[in-house]
């Protein structure tokens, strides 16, 4: 999943990048309430992390631009205010979610998880299509119930096809959701790595649409 995280502080953004990605996450990092304005268009982004804190344009207006011009994407809010009507106001503004300064980041990853499983209408912690589970938390799939050995990437791709289950995506937007800013990507790379999935997790567990891209498999 991509997330932008809007974050002025290089310490807590810098952190955020590096960790988010250890757990899975392609992260890019903006620093600039300006930049965060229009960053919605550069990306098919799958959550933000957002700071109300930021120097020249905060990040409430930067909230309530990305609201007004239509991007419904969970939005978790990050902040050292903890007074209740900042928290009143950041939710009205949009936010879906909010943490307060000092946090943990296995909190955030835990919300940002929250935030997509909501957005999507799962109940489940586990996302499943047949006999194929996958736990985001604990990044492990599952076939049959047994653990199935994968590689970072190869899970990414199950999970962000098992998250738009019924849709049928072109190569380019796997990829757009896979790799941030700063990753060069070889032309075959998804192809690849859909292969190596279907030889771990059989062959009808993703179905190729020509001239389209991929979705997940009929149920037998």
């Amino acid at each position: 999943m991509r997330i932008l995280v809007v974050e002025d502080d290089p310490l807590i953004g810098d952190g955020l990048k590096a960790g988010l990605a250890q757990l899975g996450f392609a992260v890019d990092w903006l620093n600039s309430g300006k930049d965060a304005l229009y960053a919605m268009g550069a990306a098919p982004y799958d959550a933000a992390v957002l700071d109300l804190g930021l120097p020249g344009c905060d990040g409430m207006t930067v909230l309530e631009s990305w609201r007004r011009q239509g991007h419904n994407l969970p939005v978790l809010v990050l902040t050292a205010r903890d007074a209740i009507g900042d928290r009143v106001a950041g939710l009205d503004a949009g936010a879906d979610d909010y943490l307060i300064k000092p946090f943990a980041l296995i909190e955030v990853a835990a919300r940002l998880r929250a935030m997509l499983r909501r957005s999507q209408g799962l109940s489940s912690h586990l996302l499943s299509h047949g006999d194929v589970s996958f736990d985001p938390a604990a990044r492990c799939a599952y076939l049959r119930e047994h653990p199935v050995e994968l590689t970072a990437r190869e899970l990414a791709i199950l999970e962000v096809l098992l998250l738009n289950k019924g849709r049928v995506l072109p190569r380019e937007l796997i990829e757009e959701k896979l790799y941030n800013w700063e990753r060069d990507l070889e032309s075959n790379a998804i192809e690849v790595h859909i292969h190596h999935l279907r030889k771990k997790l059989g062959r009808h567990v993703i179905r190729t649409v020509r001239g389209i891209g991929y979705t997940l498999g009929r149920v037998e």
